[in-house]
């Protein structure tokens, strides 16, 4: 089955506090983006990635590859005002049936051993999403107080959020709602069920400074 590796990136440096968009920020070495585009790389040499940046820093990403010397064969494409709009156009890219992977360009700590769990989830029931358990007490927090929660039945969301291409490309066809808080959200609205498969811990999404610091205390530790 063809694979595509669909990553967003699409991200600022606001709460990073950076003027520099985070994707870009350097990690061990190297901008974290390239970090997660190489993984996917690392897990299957065939898979064809398609990176979906803001039009305004196509040239910037370009003469970052020059520097980095980063010649992996990707597919740019433009994203739009919102993830949902930038997915689209991402999937939109894609002509032929596969399954696709559709990842945050800011986590670049996903191990191939999650990649594979979605890829195979994916291939039997269509879906695969992945997550880790809470180890924290969680709070519900409601109009006439909180109330605590059975952390047991709760799970934490990561990517890359796993799919057949012909169902999430048919599920992105449906108009853009508020609710939708990631691609599950957006096959589930079109009446399909949501598979779950084991993640990783160290998959984060680098947000802020401390996630930076985080990230490269694992890659010194020779994480991949």
């Amino acid at each position: 089955m063809k694979k595509f590796a669909l990553i967003v990136a699409g991200g600022s440096g606001l709460r990073m506090g950076k003027e520099v968009p985070k994707q870009f920020l350097v990690l061990a070495g190297k901008p974290l983006l390239m970090h997660t585009i190489e993984t996917f790389f690392t897990y299957d040499p065939d898979v064809e990635v398609i990176l979906v940046l803001p039009a305004s820093q196509f040239a910037f990403w370009d003469n970052l590859c020059e520097q980095y010397q980063f010649h992996y064969p990707v597919r740019i494409v433009p994203g739009g005002p919102f993830r949902f709009y930038s997915v689209k156009n991402g999937l939109d890219a894609i002509m032929d049936e596969g399954i696709v992977f559709i990842h945050d360009g800011v986590r670049p700590l996903v191990s191939c051993e999650t990649i594979g769990h979605c890829y195979e989830t994916a291939l039997e029931k269509g879906n695969a999403v992945p997550v880790v358990p809470v180890s924290e007490s969680v709070r519900w927090l409601g109009d006439k107080g909180n109330e605590v929660l059975d952390r047991n039945r709760i799970r934490l969301i990561q990517t890359p959020q796993t799919f057949r291409v012909s169902l999430i490309q048919k599920a992105y066809s449906f108009p853009f709602n508020e609710k939708f808080t990631d691609d599950a959200s957006v096959l589930e609205n079109a009446g399909h069920e949501i598979f779950l498969t084991e993640g990783n811990r160290e998959n984060i999404k680098i947000t802020w400074p401390e996630d930076m610091e985080t990230a490269e205390r694992f890659f010194t530790k020779t994480f991949r």
